[in-house]
């Protein structure tokens, strides 16, 4: 079986009845990513770790839903649950293709079910922790606290953490909202296949048809690997178009004809330069509706950390735990917007701009510039690598809207 260790079941009595407690220091909204990545950051803070927590979601996490990747210089919070590990990348386009030593970075994988899991049983050592399942309606301040409203009950805290969009916010003049939406498949053959030393980051050579289109070969053995295919367009596809895509996928392009299908995964995350609020007085907003999601690539989990780790350090600090917004994130809004002006307007194939990227830089500078930690000399460097009329076009669009 794709999992063969035991899921992690809560059985805390206090867990979908009704707590003693009214008012809490903390209540997180949505035990996703975000809302665990912050769970876990304040715990392991001991001047925070013994502060009354409430963490709310409709269900509890007993589900392999998602697998996050990402890449690292050094050993992050989550290194003991990293499923796997890759030095060597692939970029394949109809363009450029290369194998990529990615040193100092190293590319990791890491299961939404052993993730929820590892905070989940760390969590239950802290008895100031309490989970409750079920609908958040709603979230409202008051002068000094925050209510949460759910089916028939409501509890107030100081801060309210929230990873919950509640409705689809509105698309003013200027802003575009693209969707990066997959299919993964684990695949098992019984003959090696695969080289799990090796993780194929993007593969291009797939039809561009729906738009800008790749896959992803991520081999954790010689003989098993998540297959994924991911678009950024602005509709989904029909079920049957990505399994006809991923099926045809196997087998021509990976020469694999004999195989058993594991495990199933299906996500969409938003890519958009739509402003989605910091904060909203004592609620904080945090994973996608804190705009954690990088507007052109759809990457959010090393965004995740970075905010939740600026959350604790200002709680430490006695601060109310809003990021100001500084200029370097305002820089990196304006290049996300420029690419998503060329990619909305398909002045530009999302594969030939990749490709420029990959062939023209570093792997060091591309991650920096990814993880908007590029410096100004490589942010030039970056646009040096792509069509300078096309981006400058778009660029002056995006100043002047």
């Amino acid at each position: 079986m794709y999992y063969k260790h035991t899921i992690c079941f809560l059985k805390l009595a206090i867990i979908n009845q009704q707590s003693a407690i009214s008012h809490y220091d903390f209540i997180i909204t949505g035990a996703g990513c975000a809302g665990l990545s912050l769970l876990m950051r304040l715990l392991q803070e001991p001047s925070l770790s013994s502060k009354q927590i409430l963490i709310i979601d409709q269900t509890p996490k007993n589900k392999n839903d998602r697998t996050w990747c990402f890449w690292e210089t050094s050993a992050g919070l989550f290194e003991a649950i990293v499923h796997h590990r890759w030095h060597d990348i692939q970029f394949l386009s109809q363009q450029f293709s290369n194998t990529i030593a990615i040193a100092p970075y190293t590319y990791k994988m890491i299961h939404g079910l052993e993730f929820y899991n590892y905070v989940i049983q760390f969590a239950q050592q802290f008895p100031n922790v309490t989970f409750k399942y079920d609908t958040v309606k709603s979230i409202v301040n008051h002068h000094k606290s925050v209510e949460v409203k759910l089916n028939y009950v409501s509890f107030t805290a100081d801060f309210v953490f929230n990873s919950i969009i509640f409705q689809q916010p509105e698309l003013p003049k200027g802003k575009y909202y693209l969707l990066q939406h997959f299919k993964g498949w684990v695949i098992n053959t019984q003959q090696p296949a695969f080289n799990p030393n090796m993780a194929t980051f993007m593969d291009f050579t797939v039809s561009q048809q729906h738009g800008t289109t790749f896959m992803y070969v991520l081999p954790t053995s010689t003989t098993e690997a998540l297959v994924e295919y991911t678009l950024f367009t602005e509709a989904l596809l029909a079920e049957t178009d990505y399994d006809d895509a991923l099926k045809n996928y196997i087998k021509k392009q990976l020469g694999i004809t004999e195989y058993t299908i594991e495990h199933e995964e299906f996500g969409i995350i938003p890519m958009t330069n739509i402003d989605f609020p910091n904060y909203d007085g004592r609620i904080v907003n945090i994973g996608i509706a804190g705009g954690q999601a990088k507007g052109s690539s759809g990457y959010a989990f090393q965004f995740i950390q970075k905010r939740t780790e600026q959350i604790v350090h200002s709680l430490v600090k006695n601060q109310h735990p809003f990021t100001k917004t500084t200029f370097s994130d305002k820089k990196f809004k304006f290049y996300d917007s420029v690419l998503l002006n060329v990619l909305h307007h398909k002045k530009l194939n999302g594969d030939a701009v990749f490709a420029d990227i990959f062939q023209k830089n570093s792997p060091n500078t591309i991650f920096r510039f990814l993880d908007n930690n590029s410096n100004l000399l490589e942010d030039i460097q970056i646009m040096n690598s792509v069509p300078i009329t096309v981006f400058l076009k778009a660029a002056l669009q995006e100043l002047f809207i």
